[in-house]
């Protein structure tokens, strides 16, 4: 799939069909988006709220849901992809957009999109090289595009998950990565606690570095490919950081957003 400008890309309307608490400050929305042409694993869209008086504003949201395209045996027709999608929403304090879509917006409602959007942050199922994903926060989203797309395409490439959150109760998809990591694909993932880990808890607590990386993560010379999504203060550690233990540059992809974070 090509990348596309913006002002190539029509805006969808999509309705909103489920939204589920994933925390107590995020949600995912599941939306059915008629048009919708399906999208790689690690893209995002365009949302965009306008009011009664004409005030318009849109913000980026990453896909939780699967890549359709690249997938053995996807359609050939673009248009002929599963119309339903899904976004996990993180409430931002101060935020216009984020607080509407997880409290005001109801099942029914429509909301305009645009995508998908992004050619460089994603994974293309039919790739078989193993696959470094390292998370904070948030930035864990687009990530489960991934890891929901190499399920769905039966891929037997290693995956290898870092991420890294506050506490548990700001912890995403807690049931869903528990399984994954047990049942016997190939998908090693390591949690890290920035402030409290649950009861009882042994493993590691406090920020990511050089050590957590070098034991977690595959090593340089495995060649992985490396995407890191989160706040920009840690994307920026993360990266340099992988850098210095060997890691290739040229293999790390790295996507950030504002500053809320772990």
């Amino acid at each position: 799939m090509s990348e596309e400008p913006r002002y190539a890309l029509p805006w969808l309307v999509g309705t909103l069909v489920a939204r589920t608490a994933e925390t107590a400050s995020a949600s995912t929305l599941e939306i059915d988006v008629p048009g919708w042409r399906g999208a790689l694993a690690g893209q995002h869209v365009d949302v965009r709220l306008t009011a009664e008086d004409g005030y318009s504003t849109q913000r980026s949201y990453s896909l939780a849901s699967p890549g359709t395209m690249g997938l053995p045996g996807a359609p050939p027709d673009p248009m002929a992809h599963d119309p339903r999608i899904a976004l996990t929403v993180q409430v931002v304090d101060d935020g216009e957009v984020s607080p509407y879509l997880t409290q005001d917006l109801l099942v029914g409602d429509e909301v305009e999109l645009r995508g998908p959007v992004g050619h460089w942050f994603v994974w293309q199922p039919t790739d078989p090289q193993p696959v470094q994903l390292i998370a904070g926060g948030s930035g864990l989203v687009p990530l489960m595009s991934m890891l929901r797309t190499r399920r769905l395409a039966r891929s037997s490439a290693p995956f290898r998950l870092l991420v890294s959150v506050r506490t548990p109760q700001d912890a995403l998809y807690v049931d869903e990565l528990a399984a994954l990591g047990a049942d016997g694909t190939g998908v090693e993932i390591t949690r890290v606690w920035t402030r409290t880990g649950p009861p009882g808890w042994t493993g590691p607590v406090g920020r990511v570095g050089a050590d957590l990386l070098r034991a977690a993560c595959f090593p340089p010379d495995v060649r992985a490919h490396v995407f890191v999504c989160g706040p920009t203060p840690f994307v920026e550690a993360v990266a340099d950081t992988l850098v210095d233990l060997g890691h290739d540059p040229e293999r790390i992809r790295t996507e950030r957003f504002g500053p809320t974070g772990p």
